[in-house]
C-alpha cells in the first residue's frame, strides 16, 4: 500500500474529513478595500464557517477495514493502468512512425520537389546573370533539401518497419493491459461501493443540498471574491443575493460545472443582462444557452480579430455571443443535436474566441461550398471533414495569411498543419453548436468532440495520450471522456456532484489525473463514483489518428444523385440561358453533385477535372459567360472552350467559401446545338460550382 493511501486511510478515520484550510489560503491575492467590502468579508467568511460546520456534523463515520480494502484495490488499479497505459503508448508508436513517414513524404520530399520544379522554371525565364544564379542558388538549396528528405525517409521506414515486426507482439500486450486494467478497476469499484453504501445517505439523496449548494458557491468563489464583486455596489451586491436565494438556480450552475474561475458574481450579472434580451425566455434549449454563456464567459475570453480590425473588441461579447446562438437556433441552423444539449455541453460550443460574425461566416462557408459536409449522416466527421479535405496542408503559405482576414479565414486560405489545423476543426464544429473539447498531445494538437454515441478524438490518437492545460486546472484526456460518460447517466451523476461538492466545502485537495493527485477522500469518492457510472460506457477509438499529420487533400468525393430535373436548363426572354453546374456529361476527374443548402444541386470540382455542357440557343452571337461559385483558396483558373470559340481562361475569384459571380468571359455560339467544354487547370484547387449564365451581348 502506498504512503499516500495510508494517509488517506488515516484521515478517512475521522467522523470529519477536512484539512485546515483557512480563507487565507482561499481568498484570490487580491482584497476588499472598502469598510463595506470589509463587512461583506466577514460576513461571507461567518456564513461560510457555519455552513462548513453543519455539513461537518452530518457526514458518516468511516470503518477502518472498508478503507483498507479500499486502498488496496486502489493501488492495485493504479498498478494496472500504469501497465496498461505504457503497454498502450508501444503500440502508439507505431502511428507516430507512420505519421513520421507521411511527412517526410508529403511535406518534406513533396515539398522540396516543387522547389526544385519552381527553380527549373525560373532558371527556364531567366534573362540576365543575377535572374540565373538566384535560380541555380535556390535549386541547390532545394535539391540538398529533397537529399535529406530522403534519408529521413530511409530511417523513417525502417524504424516503422522494426516497429511493424513487433506489432503482433505488441498488441497483445496491449490486449493483456487492458484486461487486467479491466478487472483491477471492477475490483476497486466492488471496494469503493462499499463505501458509497456508507455514504449514500449524503451522496444519494437531498439531505445536503440546501446547504451544499450554498457552500460549495462560496468555496470556489471564496468569500474575499463575493466581498470583492458585491462591494462594487448595491447592484453588484443584490445580484450575489439573488444568485444565494435561488437554490434552482445554485444547483443548475453546479450542475453545469460552476462559474469558471470561480466568478459567480459576473456569471450572474451575464445571466441577468441575456434574461433582458431573450425572445423566448421559456425556451428550455435557450434557458441552458443562456446559463451556458454566463458560466463560461465569467472570465472574459479574449476574442482573435483580424489584424486589421484595430477597434475590434478585445474580449468576446457573451450577451451578443448568447444572442448569436440564439439566432442560429431558432433559424435551424446548428446542428439538430442542438436542442438537446446540456448546459454542461453548450459551455464548449460558446468559448470559441472567433468573432460572432465569423461564426456566422462558418456556417455559410460549409453550406455554400461544402453542403455535403453539413448534411453527412457520419457524426465521426461532420463538419469537422473539412480540416482534411479543404485546409491545404502544410506551412509554407502560413506567412500568406491576409492582415483582413480572421485566424481561420486564414487557414483556409493558406493552411497549415498540426495546431492550425486542430484550430480549424474546433472552431467549425463550434460553429454549428457541436460541443468541441481542446487537446493537446506530445508534439501535436488535436481536438474531441460529441457524437451520438460518445466523444470522439479527431487527427491525433485517443484520450489516454492526451491532455489540456489551459484552463483552470490541468486535465487529462481519460479524465475529461470519465466525466462525459459517467454525466450520461443523468441525475445518477448528482451523486458524484454531492462528493465533490462536500470536497470542496472542506477544502480537501482535489483529485487530478493529469498532476498525478490522488486528492481527498470525498474527492476520491466522487471519481470512483464516475467510474462506476462510466463502467458501462463504450469509449470511441480515435478518428483520423493516423492522419494527424497526413495530406488528406485527394480524398475520393462522394457523388449525390441527380434527377432530370436538376439538369434541366432554363432559357430567359432575353434569350439567356443558365446551365446548371450537374448538367455536364462526359465528367472525368474529381467532381461531385451535392444538394444546395437553398435548394437545387451544385457541382464540386477538383484538379483534372473535364466536363461538357451542351444546350441550345435561338441566334447566333456572342455571349458573356459567368458562373456562380465558391472558393476557399486562391489562383483557380478553368479552361473554358465552345464548338466556336478557342480554348480561354476564366479566372475564379476567391470568395472566402460565399456565393460569388465570375467576372464575364465573351464567347461566342452558333443558332441551335453548342457545347462548352471545361477543364480545371492542375494546380487550382477545389471549386464549387452552382451554375453558369450565358446573356447574348448586343
Amino acid at each position: 500500500m502506498t504512503k499516500r493511501s495510508l494517509i488517506a486511510i488515516t484521515c478517512a478515520l475521522l467522523p470529519v474529513i477536512v484539512t485546515d484550510v483557512t480563507f487565507a489560503k482561499l481568498a484570490p491575492s487580491a482584497t476588499v478595500s472598502s469598510d463595506a467590502g470589509k463587512k461583506l468579508l466577514s460576513q461571507y467568511e461567518t456564513e461560510f464557517t457555519a455552513l462548513r460546520k453543519a455539513i461537518e456534523s452530518a457526514l458518516p463515520r468511516i470503518d477502518a477495514g472498508l478503507m483498507s480494502a479500499y486502498g488496496r484495490a486502489r493501488d492495485a488499479a493504479n498498478q494496472a493502468e500504469a501497465e496498461a497505459s505504457a503497454a498502450e503508448k508501444e503500440l502508439g508508436k507505431i502511428y507516430g512512425a507512420k505519421s513520421l513517414i507521411d511527412h517526410a513524404k508529403k511535406k518534406w520530399i513533396a515539398g522540396a520537389e516543387k522547389g526544385i520544379a519552381d527553380a527549373n522554371a525560373a532558371m527556364k525565364k531567366a534573362t540576365n546573370d543575377q535572374e540565373r544564379a538566384a535560380a541555380k542558388t535556390s535549386l541547390a538549396e532545394w535539391q540538398k533539401n529533397k537529399a535529406e528528405g530522403e534519408k529521413a525517409l530511409v530511417e523513417r521506414q525502417a524504424a516503422y518497419d522494426s516497429l511493424v515486426k513487433a506489432e503482433p507482439k505488441l498488441t497483445a500486450a496491449a490486449k493483456r493491459g487492458k484486461e487486467a486494467f479491466t478487472k483491477a478497476k471492477a475490483a476497486e469499484a466492488a471496494a469503493s461501493k462499499k463505501l458509497i453504501d456508507v455514504t449514500a445517505k449524503v451522496i444519494s439523496t437531498t439531505s445536503l443540498d440546501s446547504k451544499l449548494l450554498k457552500s460549495t458557491i462560496m468555496a470556489e468563489a471564496t468569500p474575499a471574491g463575493l466581498a470583492m464583486y458585491a462591494e462594487q455596489g448595491e447592484t453588484q451586491k443584490a445580484l450575489i443575493d439573488k444568485l444565494f436565494a435561488n437554490s434552482t438556480l445554485m444547483m443548475q450552475m453546479l450542475e453545469a460545472g460552476g462559474a469558471k474561475f470561480g466568478k459567480y458574481g459576473k456569471a450572474i450579472e451575464i445571466l441577468t443582462a441575456i434574461e433582458k434580451v431573450m425572445s423566448d425566455s421559456k425556451n428550455p434549449t435557450l434557458q441552458r444557452l443562456a446559463l451556458a454563456t454566463s458560466l463560461e464567459h465569467a472570465k472574459p475570453i479574449e476574442q482573435s480579430n483580424p489584424i486589421d480590425a484595430k477597434n475590434a473588441p478585445k474580449f468576446v461579447d457573451p450577451v451578443k455571443r448568447y444572442l448569436q446562438y440564439e439566432k442560429a437556433f431558432l433559424a435551424g441552423e446548428l446542428d439538430p443535436a442542438f436542442k438537446n444539449f446540456t448546459t454542461w455541453e453548450l459551455r464548449m460550443v460558446v468559448c470559441c474566441d472567433a468573432p460572432d460574425e465569423i461564426a456566422v461566416w462558418g456556417r455559410e462557408m460549409l453550406r455554400s461550398y461544402r453542403p455535403d459536409q453539413v448534411t453527412t449522416g457520419d457524426y465521426g466527421w461532420r463538419y469537422v471533414n473539412s480540416v482534411r479535405t479543404d485546409v491545404p496542408y502544410g506551412s509554407q503559405n502560413v506567412s500568406k495569411d491576409q492582415p483582413s482576414l480572421q485566424q481561420y479565414q486564414n487557414i483556409a486560405l493558406n493552411g497549415g498543419v498540426c495546431g492550425r489545423r486542430a484550430f480549424y476543426g474546433r472552431f467549425v464544429l463550434r460553429a454549428f453548436g457541436i460541443p468541441t473539447w481542446g487537446v493537446t498531445q506530445k508534439a501535436h494538437a488535436a481536438l474531441s468532440h460529441w457524437t451520438p454515441k460518445g466523444w470522439v478524438i479527431n487527427l491525433g490518437a485517443g484520450f489516454a495520450n492526451s491532455w489540456w492545460d489551459k484552463d483552470e486546472a490541468p486535465r487529462s484526456g481519460l479524465d475529461f471522456l470519465l466525466e462525459s460518460q459517467a454525466r450520461a447517466h443523468g441525475k445518477d451523476y448528482l451523486s458524484v456532484l454531492r462528493a465533490r461538492w462536500i470536497s470542496r466545502t472542506l477544502g480537501e485537495q482535489q483529485y487530478n489525473q493529469r498532476k498525478s493527485v490522488e486528492g481527498g477522500f470525498w474527492s476520491q469518492l466522487a471519481n470512483n463514483q464516475s467510474v462506476a457510472l462510466a463502467s458501462t460506457s463504450v469509449a470511441l477509438g480515435p478518428l483520423g489518428k493516423e492522419l494527424a499529420e497526413a495530406n488528406e487533400a485527394n480524398q475520393k468525393l462522394q457523388s449525390s444523385r441527380v434527377e432530370e430535373k436538376d439538369q434541366k436548363i432554363t432559357m430567359g426572354s432575353d434569350g439567356s440561358l443558365i446551365i446548371p453546374a450537374v448538367a455536364h456529361s462526359k465528367p472525368s476527374g474529381g467532381s461531385a453533385a451535392m444538394a444546395s443548402h437553398g435548394g437545387g444541386m451544385q457541382l464540386h470540382i477538383t484538379a483534372g477535372y473535364k466536363s461538357t455542357y451542351e444546350f441550345q440557343v435561338p441566334k447566333s452571337g456572342k455571349y458573356a459567360l459567368t458562373a456562380k461559385v465558391a472558393t476557399l483558396q486562391d489562383f483557380h483558373n478553368l479552361s473554358v472552350a465552345t464548338n466556336a470559340t478557342p480554348a480561354a481562361s476564366m479566372p475564379i475569384p476567391y470568395t472566402i467559401g460565399l456565393w460569388e459571380n465570375t467576372a464575364p468571359l465573351e464567347v461566342s455560339l452558333n443558332q441551335g446545338r453548342n457545347t462548352i467544354s471545361l477543364s480545371l487547370e492542375k494546380d487550382s484547387k477545389g471549386i464549387t460550382i452552382k451554375e453558369f449564365y450565358l446573356k447574348p451581348i448586343p
